[in-house]
């Protein structure tokens, strides 16, 4: 819901009130009484994202670790395993020989 700007033109007193888009506009002023008041035309604010889970705090952190890495092989965390189908790798064995 967004907040409208009026302002009373018997007295002048300039006021917000926070209500919704197909609620009718407010006519009575609350310092006067008089039916003298209309709502201001503004020109916007623009909107702030607080907490977490918006593209500043997160996307863009996510984002921008995803583009330095753009064209290379992503990183595996599991150490030996096979990208198919997660069968492990052998581990190679250090210098051993068979003796008959």
């Amino acid at each position: 819901m967004p907040t409208y700007e009026y302002v009373c033109d018997n007295c002048g007193y300039e006021f917000e009130n926070f209500q919704s888009m197909s609620s009718e506009p407010l006519t009575i002023c609350p310092k006067c009484g008089k039916a003298t008041v209309h709502r201001r035309i503004s020109g916007g604010v623009g909107l702030i994202f607080k907490g977490s889970g918006f593209y500043i705090t997160d996307y863009a952190k996510r984002h921008s670790e995803t583009n330095s890495s753009a064209g290379s092989e992503p990183k595996s965390t599991t150490v030996g395993k096979s990208k198919k189908a997660g069968k492990t790798e052998p581990k190679p064995v250090a210098n051993t020989e068979i003796k008959p």
